[in-house]
Parts: C-alpha cells; structure tokens; sequence
C-alpha cells in the first residue's frame, strides 16, 4: 500500500471516532447523497502524517473548501488565525448554533475562520439542518 493510501481499518476508526458526523459542519453521512472523506488536518503537503490525529471525518464541501488551507484572515480582526482542529479544540468553545439550528455562529477567531474558509452555511446545509430539526434529528 503507497504510504499515502490510509487503510480500511484507520478509515473505520476515524468514522467510529465521529460518529458518522463532519466534524467542521456537523453533517451526519447518513443524510448527505456523498460519502464522506478522510482529511488531513494538517496537509501531508504541509508535513502532516496518516497518523489517527491528524485525520478527521469530512464531508465533501467541508474537505473541498478547506483543501490544503490551515489558516485564514479573520474577517472581524483580519488577524491570520488557524481552522479549526477536530483534534485539538473544543467545538463548543468556537461554535454555537443560532436558535432555530440552521447556522453556526462563530464565537472565537477559529470559529469565524472555518465558517469562512469552509462555508459550513452553505445554503443546501441549511436546508438540511433545518429539515432534520423539525424531524428531531438536528443537531446529532
């Protein structure tokens, strides 16, 4: 197996781990038409590994828009500041849901900048959040 191919057996735990979820938007898989996909938090590009850690469950607008990105202009302070790190951060401590669960709300600047940078509100997000809210199936 090429050394940058991740094994069956890590790709299952890094699901288990997430539970089924995008761990930027919070998109269940088992909603989305898309398989999700495996990210490299930090970019094998960039020095990153295939180690457990640095990898996170994505869906496919979440992994498209983040690409090789691991940092982004604040849009409030135009400070550079990090993504988000499923890994390393609390998602509570960057991100809240607004009351009727179809936006989420930036509270810090990695918060603000994975919003940006990876357009977790993208329109067809916010449909789907607000159609499974109403079903008792938003947020997981």
């Amino acid at each position: 197996m090429p050394k940058d191919r991740i094994s069956r057996s890590l790709r299952d735990q890094v699901f288990a781990r997430a539970k089924g979820n995008c761990e930027y938007c919070i998109g269940q898989q088992r909603f989305s038409m898309d398989t999700f996909s495996i990210d490299h938090i930090l970019p094998l590009s960039k020095g990153g590994s295939n180690q457990v850690d640095n990898l996170a469950l994505s869906c496919q607008g979440c992994n498209s828009c983040k690409a090789t990105r691991t940092e982004v202009i604040d849009p409030q302070t135009q400070q550079i500041s990090p993504l988000y790190n499923p890994r390393t951060d609390d998602w509570s401590q960057h991100f809240a849901w607004n009351e009727d669960y179809t936006e989420i709300l930036g509270l810090t600047p990695i918060g603000r900048v994975t919003i940006s940078a990876l357009q977790l509100n993208r329109s067809g997000n916010q449909n789907l959040r607000r159609a499974l809210h109403l079903l008792g199936d938003h947020p997981p």
